[in-house]
């Protein structure tokens, strides 16, 4: 696998689309690659930002999120939620690199994904290529960050090894390789997380990724998630008493 970033100027809200940003930094797309994409730009060019001038992070993230813990800040002063079947800090909303603003999570993920994979295969004449959105993460009892995608579109996300045979020929039983975030975690290492000013990143060598045609299914997203019964985290996911937020 080969992972290269791709330079940007700044890019600050109210100037410009995510298209015309592709348009001026992004030269190749060979077939079989895939583009990362940063949320946070794709996000800038939606406008999709909140000026920290009179507005609380806390009371942003509480709207934003799909359940979060309610008066339960840690050490750090940070909200615990989840949203789109994540679990992180503050529903994903930034403020490095936002020079005044808070920049939340694109409005639709999914459709910025998929409209990005439209844009790149018409314009490179390609049929066999992806795009993943990117953002940071962190996991219990690691420090650090690690990427994760927070959508996807041209290829399989997962890689299914149950009922596959093992070295010995036995049979796997719960195995699935995550192809999309492990393809997140290399591109986000690539870019970096400071001052890279390389918010985009071109995946290539992948003979493990199973391309598509179309953009993926209500289904098939909705399969990449876990519902907590059946999460082997579930028991601890639980303990606690999240609060949904009403749409």
């Amino acid at each position: 696998m080969n992972i290269k970033s791709i330079r940007t100027k700044k890019l600050l809200p109210f100037r410009q689309d995510i298209f015309s940003v592709l348009d001026q930094c992004l030269v190749e797309m060979p077939e079989r690659s895939i583009l990362a994409v940063t949320s946070k730009i794709v996000a800038i060019c939606e406008n999709n930002v909140i000026p920290k001038i009179g507005n609380e992070k806390d009371k942003i993230a509480k709207k934003e999120a799909d359940y979060y813990l309610p008066e339960r800040k840690s050490k750090y002063g940070y909200l615990l939620t989840i949203k789109n079947g994540i679990l992180l800090p503050q529903a994903g909303i930034d403020e490095s690199n936002g020079n005044g603003f808070y920049i939340l999570w694109p409005k639709e993920p999914q459709k910025s994904a998929n409209n990005i994979l439209g844009y790149l295969k018409k314009r490179f004449n390609r049929q066999k290529i992806g795009v993943i959105i990117t953002d940071s993460k962190t996991t219990p009892l690691r420090w650090g960050t690690t990427g994760v995608a927070i959508a996807y579109s041209g290829f399989s996300p997962l890689k299914d090894y149950i009922n596959k045979p093992d070295i010995f020929g036995a049979n796997m039983r719960v195995t699935k390789a995550n192809i999309m975030d492990a393809l997140a975690v290399g591109a986000v290492l690539e870019m970096g997380e400071g001052s890279e000013q390389t918010p985009l990143a071109l995946i290539t060598d992948i003979p493990f990724v199973d391309f598509q045609k179309d953009n993926p299914t209500k289904k098939e997203i909705r399969d990449l998630n876990i519902s907590l019964d059946d999460d082997l985290y579930g028991e601890l996911l639980q303990s606690v008493n999240w609060r949904k937020v009403k749409k």
